[in-house]
């Protein structure tokens, strides 16, 4: 039996939580949590749907949660779930959103 621990193992982030890239990384890499907002009031919150199926019913559900928390809600979609959103909607998300929700449901 082979009881070796990792000793490359990174700092764990706040509240002992280790979020991990699911892009096969070899070791993980330190990120800083994004700044939470403290409130939804008045912000444009973009939600996409990456075309998988039911993603869109999930989306609904949050998007009345976010409008009834003052928040203006865009919609977008992917073309397709088998490749990364393509760089003209990423920019129209970025230029358009202050924040946005990635939906991923089957």
């Amino acid at each position: 039996m082979n009881d070796t621990k990792s000793t490359t193992r990174e700092a764990e982030p706040p509240m002992g939580m280790m979020l991990l890239d699911p892009t096969s990384e070899i070791a993980p890499s330190g990120r800083s949590r994004a700044v939470r907002m403290a409130s939804l009031e008045g912000l444009t919150v973009g939600l996409l749907d990456i075309s998988k199926p039911r993603g869109n019913v999930f989306l609904d559900r949050l998007e009345d949660h976010l409008g009834r928390r003052g928040a203006t809600v865009l919609r977008y979609a992917k073309p397709t779930f088998t490749k990364p959103a393509p760089a003209d909607l990423r920019h129209e998300i970025a230029s358009q959103c202050d924040a946005v929700i990635e939906a991923l449901a089957d």
